[in-house]
């Protein structure tokens, strides 16, 4: 991972926005993009970032929000029955996957169009079913995959990536499920991130620290 250039999809299946997106691939641009699962809750740790779970108002909205894009996009959509659910199983399943987006994405559909928790014990048995991967019921422990699943969030760190879903494009992050316009037209129009105003606002100041903004 990490090699200049290469283009990613980062993921976890405990984001919605995530799985709206990748509901969208036909409309990807025409690239060979890695998919890379990383553990959310680690990104936003490592950032210093609260999940948005965390704060009673931006839940209720996150969930609306999804639903809203969900229906205008005609995507199927189902909450899972608890969120946040623990995605660490279903992440270690995508790791054995190897990339492959028929596996990720049917991951995701059992998530977020049937509505199911993969993170209990009865529910990751029906996921490993569902996916036509019975073995990796138990295989999901063994160390080497969650250390593959462990490694992917420095890369991702290094890259810059403070959430999900993010591509990256020329070695550029784009974040957000409403981002895909944004990736097709920097895909389309290379030298855009070469504009005067891009670089301008792309390198712009902070204030003081201990600048008073009351």
């Amino acid at each position: 991972m990490n090699a200049p250039g290469q283009p990613y999809f980062f993921f976890d299946f405990i984001s919605p926005f995530s799985y709206l997106l990748l509901e969208q691939h036909e409309k990807w641009p025409d690239m060979p993009f890695e998919f890379v699962p990383v553990q959310l809750m680690k990104l936003l740790d490592r950032w210093g970032q609260p999940h948005a779970t965390t704060i009673p108002s931006k839940r209720v909205f996150t969930y609306r929000h999804a639903l809203f894009r969900a229906e205008q996009f005609g995507i199927p959509f189902k909450m899972p029955p608890v969120h946040p659910f623990d995605p660490s199983k279903a992440l270690r399943l995508a790791c054995l996957a190897d990339g492959d987006i028929l596996k990720i994405r049917d991951i995701f559909r059992f998530i977020w169009r049937e509505g199911r928790d993969p993170g209990t014990p009865e529910g990751f048995r029906a996921l490993c079913e569902h996916v036509g991967m019975p073995e990796a019921e138990t295989r999901i422990n063994d160390e080497d995959v969650k250390a593959k699943l462990h490694a992917n969030n420095d890369p991702a760190v290094a890259l810059g990536v403070f959430g999900v879903p993010t591509f990256v494009v020329n070695d550029q992050i784009f974040w957000g499920e409403d981002t895909l316009p944004m990736v097709l037209y920097v895909a389309r129009s290379l030298n855009w991130l070469d504009a005067a105003e891009v670089k301008r606002i792309s390198n712009l100041p902070m204030a003081p620290r201990d600048a008073d903004f009351t």
